[in-house]
Order: C-alpha cells, then structure tokens, then sequence
C-alpha cells in the first residue's frame, strides 16, 4: 500500500510544489516504520522535520546533559526554563517506556533515512527555547505555580496503562495531546506551544527548496500546518522568534515595590526615630530571609546555600535584577557540583522523590524553586508590617 494513501498522510499543493504532511505520534513504533516508508517510496527533495538544532542534538545525542554548564545556565537566568523542559522531556521519556520506543525516534529515523539517501533535511521547528521562554512569559506568576504543581503531580503518578491505553497512545500524538489539554486551563500555553508553532513550521516548510517535500510532524501539527499552507498566509518569523519583554506593569512592580519598601523605611525613621526604622529594618530582613532559608534548607541545600538565603534574600528582594533563587542556585552548584552520572540520570530521577532531592542537578532546581517562593512569601509579609507600621 502506497504511503500517500496512509490516514496519517495530508498532500497540499503550493502551485508547482507538492507537500506531503506525515503526522506521527512521538512515541510510537509504527510511526517510525511509516517515516522510513516515506522516505523511501516518495524520494523528496528534502525531509523537513519537526525538530530545531537543539532538539535534534538531544535526540542524536543522549549523553547532551554531560557537556551541560549549570552555572552558565544560572547567570543567563534559564533555571525555570531548563525545569520546564526536564519536566516535559520526562514525562514523553515515561510514555516511550511503557511503549517500546524513545521518544521522537520518528523525527530522527526521518532525518538520518534522507542522509542515508543523500536528501536535504532541513530542521522545521522553532529554537527550543525560545518556545520555553515565551511559554514562560505567558504565564501569569500563580499559573506559573498551578503549572509547576501539576508536572509534579503528573510525574510522581504510577498509573498503569491498559493495553487499550497503550493502544490509544501508540496512534497518537501524546505530547500534542497533553499541551492540548494543558491548553484548556492555560490558554497562553496552547497559543505558545500548538498555534505558534505550526505557523512556524509552515513558513519554514514553504521556504524549504524543492518541488516535492515530505513534512514529518507530530499529529497534533498536522491540521493547523496544513491550513495555513493551504491559505498561504504568510508568516513573520522573526516576531515569533523573539522572546516577549516584560510588561509594563511587571517593570512597575519590579522597581516599585523596592522603591515602596525603602521609602517607608525612610518615612518611618523621620517620623518615629531611627530606633524604629532600625526595628523595622530588622523584622524585613528576617521576614525575606527566614523563608528564604528554610525553602533551601528543605530542598537540602548546602549550609553554604542555606545562611546565603538568609543573608542576602533582603538584599535581593530590594534588586528586581536579580532574585534570591539564582543566587541560592549558583551557590549550591558552586559547593555541590552535580556528577557526570547525575546529569545523564536527570529525566529519570525527575520521577521518583528520592531521586529529585538526591540528584545534585534537580536539587539546584528545588533550592532555586523553593529559596525563591520562601523569599516571596517573606517580601510580601515584610511589606506588609512596614505600610502597618507607616499607616498604623
């Protein structure tokens, strides 16, 4: 049986040009049989796929996490980020070993058969961390929490999957599928992740040379790909390639609540005495810094980590450049750098609690998670006994 005539196969014609649109499901055997297939029976004049340069390096390359720079990662302020995309890679990762097969085997089977045939492959999809990025920015800070909480839960869950499930997953886009339903309650992340996306893809499908093209995507691409193909809308690139600067409120409250805090320190000592504004200074400082410290210490931070939370969490809840959780986090990956073998074993540690405090690297995420949450929760309870104390 011909590919072309697979229910996983759309055609859209561009005027001379043919696209041959392959929707896979990432976790799935047959769906790296049926690209092979393809390859083979159509002879494109290049494979576009649905992967960018460092999805495509973490594909072929299993072992990426060993040449990982933490403290780079750190200083350039990609901690949530690099969080979001071990949650997301281990979750796909579960699902590819209760079916068999790794995940995304499909979009590298596609582009190592067009290098076997001496075809073009061009990489479809956009920057991998821009998509994170922009995902992140989306996200109001409490949808930031409910997301983050709903990973974990999802990730410690032992569910056992039926052979009806497994069949069910082995016919569809899985990832697709959740950020489908993630969608629902975070609209943000559904126009990021689903929408964006496939309008990328399709300008960079239309740009790719060649009268024949054979598009590997995953399912869930494969109706909004084609329709705006097959529209011919024509797509801004580089508006979707960059990352969203923060608001104009969000710059107001960065600098206003430094600025709220300090001048009422100031009002308070001109009006009540510098005793008091002394006073006030100090509950501040121990109102950011205890829950700062406590947050890292249980995460299991160094002693290091933990009195660096407590010094200098009142400091940085005056900065809006830099937050206590990045601080935290290059401390702990300063005096407890992870080992080689713990950043191979990231994804699969990320699923059981023993292994997220006992892997170094998932334990900077934790101190920069919770050091920046008790630090947050201090800020707001520290500001508020300073405007009793102002208004009191």
């Amino acid at each position: 049986m011909s590919v072309l005539s697979s229910d996983d196969v759309r055609v859209v014609r561009l005027g001379e040009r043919e696209v041959v649109v392959l929707g896979t499901a990432h976790v799935s055997r047959e769906s790296v049989d049926l690209v092979r297939s393809a390859v083979s029976e159509l002879r494109p004049d290049a494979v576009c796929v649905e992967l960018d340069a460092k999805r495509f390096e973490a594909l072929s390359r299993p072992d990426r996490f060993e040449a990982l720079d933490l403290r780079e990662v750190i200083r350039t302020r990609q901690l949530a980020t690099l969080g979001l995309n071990l949650a997301l890679a281990s979750y796909q990762r579960s699902l590819g070993v209760a079916l068999g097969v790794k995940p995304g085997a499909e979009l590298l089977e596609a582009a190592r058969c067009a290098e076997a045939e001496d075809i073009p492959v061009a990489l479809c999809d956009r920057d991998v961390r821009i998509t994170l990025r922009r995902a992140w920015r989306a996200l109001s800070f409490w949808k930031r929490m409910l997301l983050v909480s709903t990973f974990t839960a999802a990730l410690f869950e032992r569910e056992e999957l039926s052979e009806e499930d497994l069949r069910e997953l082995r016919r569809t886009d899985v990832l697709s599928r959740l950020l489908s339903e993630l969608g629902e309650a975070f609209p943000g992340l559904k126009t990021v992740l689903i929408d964006e996306r496939d309008a990328y893809l399709a300008e960079r499908i239309r740009e790719t040379p060649g009268r024949r093209l054979l598009a590997v995507v995953g399912a869930g691409h494969v109706a909004g790909l084609v329709r705006t193909l097959e529209t011919g809308a024509r797509v801004d690139l580089a508006a979707l390639s960059t990352t969203p600067t923060a608001t104009h409120l969000t710059h107001l409250l960065g600098w206003g609540i430094p600025a709220l805090v300090l001048l009422s320190l100031v009002a308070i000592g001109l009006r009540d005495g510098s005793s008091v504004a002394g006073e006030n200074v100090a509950f501040f400082a121990l109102a950011t810094g205890l829950p700062s410290a406590a947050g890292t210490l249980l995460a299991l931070g160094h002693p290091a980590t933990v009195l660096s939370a407590l010094l200098l969490a009142p400091l940085t809840a005056l900065s809006p450049l830099i937050g206590i959780g990045h601080v935290t986090a290059l401390v702990q990956s300063w005096v407890r750098p992870p080992f080689v073998r713990e950043l191979s074993s990231a994804l699969d540690d990320l699923g059981s609690a023993r292994g997220l405090w006992q892997n170094r690297l998932l334990r900077v995420l934790l101190v920069f998670t919770l050091s920046t949450l008790g630090g947050m929760i201090g800020t707001w309870v520290g500001g508020a006994r300073l405007l009793s104390s102002l208004f009191g």
